[in-house]
Parts: C-alpha cells; sequence; structure tokens
C-alpha cells in the first residue's frame, strides 16, 4: 500500500465531525423510513395469510378435481434429490449442433433403469434412425447412476435433455421411498413385528426395487407432459421407449407417417405403436395397416390421450400390480368405456431384446442378449419407410389378454405407494383458486 494513499485514509479521518443537530436528523429520516418499510411488510403479510386462508382449496386446471392444499406431502428432500431437482431444470444439450428442431417433431422419451449393457445397444441403434436430429430425445432416468449417466452425456446425434426421478427408492436407501429402518419384511405381521407397512393381496410387503418400476413410469409420464419447460406446450405425439427396445433406422419416419394417417385411417385409434403388442412377433407383413390392443414396444401418443389417462390416476394407484403395462391393460384403458387401439404397419420397427433383470420371457430363437452383443438383424426394408398412405386397416378385435376379474400378480400394496402415486398425479396441478 503507497504511502499517499495512507496520508489521505489518514487526512480524511481527521475531518471535523458533522455537527450534532445534523445527525439528529439524519437519524429521525432513517427511522421514518424503517417505520414505514416494517409496516408495509406487515400489511402484505396479513393480506397473505388471509388470501391463503380464504382460498385454502387448490384446483386440479385438467380434470376439474378440487385438492386440498394439504393433500400433496412428498417425500423430503435429501441432498441427491435436491441435487438431481436441480439437474431436471438444466436445458437440452447438443443445442449448437442441432438449433433447429422440426415444427412438427415427435418427441422420443427413453426411460431407463439401470442396464448399462442395454442402454449402450439402444442408443446405438438410436444414433442411426433418420430424421432424429430433427427431434429431442429426453431420457428419464430411475435413480441416479454413473454409468448409465455417462452414456447419455456421449449422445452427440440429437438434442438430448436428462431427467432423474427424484423419489425413486434408489435415492432413498433409508427411508421411504426406499427401505425405512422400521419398514416389514417379506410376510412379517406388522403387530408381532412392530413394523410399518401393508401387504399386497398375497400378503407379501413392498419391496422398493419393485415399485420404483411403476413409480418411475408414472412420475416420468406426469413430469414429461406437464412439468417440463421443453414439452409443456408441446401439442403434437411423444414416443416412449425403453432401454431394452432395439429401434430400427426407419421408425422415425414410418412414425410420422403413421401417425398422419390415424386421424383419417383409424379416428377410434388412440395411438400408434412400432411394434406388435405380442412382443415375439415382428408382424404379419402384409400389404394393410394393424389396429390392435396398445403394446408396450414403442407406443407413441398425444396430449388428449394422456388427459384421458391422467383422469384415472385412481385407477392406476390403487391396482394390486407393479407392472405399469398390466395396470394400464386390466384398469385405465377399460375404463376409459369401449376398445382402446393403437395403430401400427404391418412390420416391426422396433423390438424387444430385454432378457435379463426384472424383464423376462423371450424365447431362445427371439432377439436377445448374449454378453453384451445383440443378435437382431436389419434389413434394407427396416432402413426406408415401409407404410403406405393408401393401406386399408386390419383390426383385431378379439385379442388375448386379461380377462375380466384379474385382480393384479401383486407387489403393489402399500399404502404409502398409493399415496406417493396419487401425489406424482397432483404435483404439477395445483393452481391457487381465486375468490370469486
Amino acid at each position: 500500500m503507497s504511502r499517499n494513499y495512507i496520508d489521505r485514509a489518514m487526512a480524511s479521518y481527521k475531518k471535523p465531525r458533522i455537527r450534532d443537530g445534523a445527525v439528529r436528523r439524519f437519524v429521525f429520516v432513517v427511522s421514518l423510513t424503517l417505520a414505514g418499510v416494517l409496516l408495509l411488510f406487515f400489511l402484505v403479510g396479513m393480506n397473505s395469510s388471509e388470501f391463503f386462508q380464504e382460498n385454502s382449496l387448490e384446483i386440479d386446471i385438467s380434470s376439474d378435481v378440487i385438492y386440498n392444499i394439504e393433500s400433496i406431502k412428498l417425500p423430503k428432500h435429501n441432498y441427491l434429490s435436491k441435487m438431481l431437482e436441480k439437474k431436471n431444470q438444466l436445458p437440452p444439450r447438443n443445442t449448437d449442433l442441432y438449433p433447429n428442431l422440426a415444427k412438427d417433431r415427435i418427441v422420443i422419451v427413453l426411460y431407463v433403469h439401470n442396464r448399462p449393457q442395454y442402454l449402450k445397444l439402444v442408443i446405438d441403434s438410436l444414433s442411426h434412425v433418420s430424421g432424429i436430429n430433427e427431434t429431442l430425445l429426453i431420457v428419464s432416468h430411475d435413480g441416479y447412476f454413473e454409468e448409465m449417466n455417462k452414456i447419455i452425456e456421449g449422445i452427440k446425434f440429437c438434442q438430448v435433455k436428462q431427467v432423474f426421478a427424484p423419489f425413486s427408492p434408489h435415492i432413498f436407501p433409508n427411508q421411504f421411498p426406499g427401505v425405512s429402518p422400521n419398514d416389514c419384511k417379506e410376510k412379517d405381521d406388522p403387530i408381532t413385528k412392530n413394523c410399518e407397512g401393508t401387504t399386497d393381496q398375497y400378503g407379501n410387503h413392498r419391496s422398493p426395487k419393485i415399485v420404483s418400476l411403476k413409480h418411475h413410469w408414472w412420475w416420468m409420464m406426469n413430469t414429461i407432459w406437464d412439468g417440463l419447460q421443453e414439452t409443456i406446450n408441446h401439442s403434437g405425439d411423444i414416443l416412449f421407449i425403453e432401454e431394452d427396445h432395439f429401434i430400427f433406422p426407419n421408425a422415425y419416419k414410418n412414425l410420422k407417417v403413421l401417425t398422419d394417417l390415424k386421424p383419417s385411417k383409424c379416428p377410434d385409434c388412440y395411438a400408434v405403436n412400432l411394434a406388435p403388442s405380442n412382443v415375439k412377433s415382428r408382424g404379419e407383413g402384409w400389404d394393410t395397416l394393424i389396429a390392435e390392443r396398445m403394446g408396450n414396444i414403442g407406443y407413441t401418443f398425444n396430449r388428449t390421450v394422456w388427459r384421458k389417462i391422467h383422469r384415472k390416476a385412481k385407477e392406476f394407484c390403487y391396482f394390486d400390480d407393479y407392472n405399469w403395462d398390466i395396470t394400464m391393460w386390466v384398469t385405465v384403458y377399460p375404463s376409459f368405456g369401449g376398445p382402446v387401439y393403437s395403430m401400427r404397419g404391418p412390420r416391426a420397427s422396433a423390438v424387444h431384446f430385454g432378457k435379463c433383470g426384472l424383464h423376462q420371457g423371450q424365447g431362445e430363437h427371439a432377439a436377445c442378449v448374449d454378453n453384451g452383443e445383440v443378435n437382431i438383424e436389419t434389413e434394407e426394408i427396416d432402413k426406408v419407410v415401409n407404410v403406405k398412405k393408401e393401406w386399408g386397416v386390419h383390426v383385431f378385435r378379439n385379442q388375448e389378454g386379461y380377462q375380466a376379474g384379474f385382480r393384479g400378480w401383486g407387489g403393489w400394496g402399500d399404502k404409502r405407494d398409493h399415496r406417493l402415486c396419487l401425489d406424482f398425479a397432483k404435483m404439477y396441478h395445483l393452481r391457487i383458486k381465486k375468490s370469486s
């Protein structure tokens, strides 16, 4: 510090003090100003308090169902769930590479668990999909797994956004929705064991790993349609695929044609599918479009259909089956009042290859994963649009499925899971109801 600077500072310190009268006037003005500010805050606080007291009801803007302001009690955030909530607000990556998305784009949502060997195969197949650079890929993670995250961060073929289910059981290792220290296990009696939990219809207590599948799907649907800035105003269709779905190069272009044809060719169809509802089938190969029950591989629908699904939140959340798709087939779709058809082409543009983990049931001659290698042949017909506008529609009216009275496979009996599921349905739909 220079000597001149010190001299000036000392000279300033030794200046005569302001007269006492001036000090008193200054203090009076400051005190009066502070008093005014405090009074203003007090009045605003009273008005806000009265407003919330007089408007203690909140309204679901999509279905006109009124909820009490106390009705949502999501789990208290921990450090990781807070971090994931912040990550969910980040903008898509690769906007510098693909600055302009197509106006008529079909958004693609890939929802994943923790099977990195599968995810690599899916991402590789997506990288060869014609037209994928025109749209946004959203990846929904069931929890946070570093290897899965790194795979997604390596995507360069389109805009990509990641969202993470912040209330996944995988995020809460020592409390609900994960495993709480006082949770009942298997067939424990809550009274004799003095533990917490309600059993499913078969007498089994919840398994967080199992229930996470249904929770993730429902959280994702509510978030994609009603919670993301990138999709909340999206008026078109959204395609949903999973980490064990191999997508053919013509999938996106076929999808564009099918969604354009659906209103005229099959106005009663709710959706478009990339694959038959029978996961072992690659299609009939006929010169016709197909209408059948909605499958769970590459299904595509719009906001109107989502609104119908969302209104059936109670049916979805209370049905005792941990599978989201079976829950939809047995309770939600039948409640629409008529057959729920999905339209597709006669040849699959996506196939299910999952054989490991929770998704079992592929035959030995079907597409499968073996030591990280996929045995799926991509023929020339799978690389180009192979549905034609002049085709008619063949309707499969009487298909095999779950019979009336089927009660579900269980695994979804705990009342805490029911409440969390219902809260997911409400979390983006609460608005203060103004006084009339």
